[in-house]
């Protein structure tokens, strides 16, 4: 059941604990509004009606769907200071039509116990013996954060990635140097597209890092940087690190098209691996090609024009 818990709006928080609480309350909101907007009435077999005034299903009718209080759940979006059972959001993320990863977001967020995750570990040295099995794989390959900062890569990825590699330590971040680096001189193929895969991974991540001051920042930053991250952070979509297809440039040798799979590293609480594996034989030419130490240091025309204080590329992290 679901049990009121004070009925007042978010105020100003007494201590650092209320604020965060007060927080996760407001995201939750702006995430239980989003994904009740993107469902039309139809699909759950209600008439559409002709006079909608907002998108999706109205309030009232989810709450219905879902067996639980108007009220309760209007203030639920509200964000004010109430508390859910594990059944009650079970009936809602039903409802809502969430997938694992969005129900998990919605878990975390409502700060059901069990919900949440390792912290991120920024400043967590990379092991020698780790930075070795980077080294030693064969495919472009690095290590980052739940916030996709760098800690640490192998020569084959800084080949195809130089302008993250070779960017001062504080800016070596996968998502910042996407949304900021000149078209010309970028690998991503289909910018955008990259763009809105990592937003969502990077919000399904910020459930677990809601009300920390670095993360508040750090998206504010991006959003003041961009029109197109501010987009797709307003759409409250979530997924998980998982397989995806992603096409680069290089010029040296080519079009590279590559899966990309994520493993957990338990030797840096919250990092995880990716490897970058080739689709085709073209793709696998060229990263072979880079494996083997050729043309690592090629740069498009536009690079020195843009990274003057670059002009050498920045050996991997030890």
């Amino acid at each position: 059941m679901a049990t009121l818990n004070g009925t007042a709006p978010n105020g100003t928080a007494p201590n650092g604990t209320a604020s965060v609480a007060s927080a996760r309350r407001t995201e939750l909101a702006a995430f239980l509004r989003s994904r009740r907007e993107r469902i039309q009435p139809e699909d759950v077999g209600l008439p559409p009606g002709a006079r909608r005034r907002t998108a999706g299903l109205r309030r009232e009718e989810l709450a219905q769907l879902a067996g639980v209080g108007v009220t309760w759940y209007t203030w639920l979006e509200q964000g004010r200071k109430i508390n859910a059972s594990v059944q009650v959001l079970d009936a809602i993320a039903t409802t809502l039509r969430l997938d694992a990863t969005e129900r998990a977001h919605l878990f975390r967020l409502a700060d059901l116990p069990g919900a949440t995750g390792p912290a991120d570990c920024v400043d967590c040295p990379v092991p020698s013996e780790v930075q070795q099995v980077i080294d030693a794989i064969p495919l472009p390959a690095v290590i980052l954060t739940e916030r996709f900062d760098l800690l640490a890569w192998n020569k084959v990825y800084e080949s195809i990635f130089p302008g993250v590699t070779s960017a001062p330590p504080g800016e070596r971040n996968t998502l910042l140097v996407n949304l900021a680096a000149p078209g010309c001189c970028s690998p991503v193929e289909d910018p955008d597209s990259h763009c809105g895969v990592l937003v969502a991974q990077l919000r399904a991540a910020y459930g677990r890092h809601v009300g920390d001051p670095a993360w508040t920042h750090f998206i504010r930053r991006l959003e003041a940087l961009s029109p197109t991250f501010a987009a797709a952070w307003a759409a409250h979509d979530v997924s998980r690190p998982t397989t995806y297809t992603k096409k680069f440039r290089h010029p040296g040798v080519g079009p590279i098209t590559t899966t990309t799979t994520s493993f957990a590293v338990n030797a840096v609480p919250g990092a995880r691996l990716v490897v970058y594996t080739p689709d085709d034989e073209q793709s696998r030419k060229a990263i072979a090609r880079l494996a083997a130490g050729d043309e690592l240091t090629a740069r498009y025309p536009c690079w020195s024009k843009h990274y003057p204080e670059r002009s050498q590329p920045t050996p991997a992290a030890l």
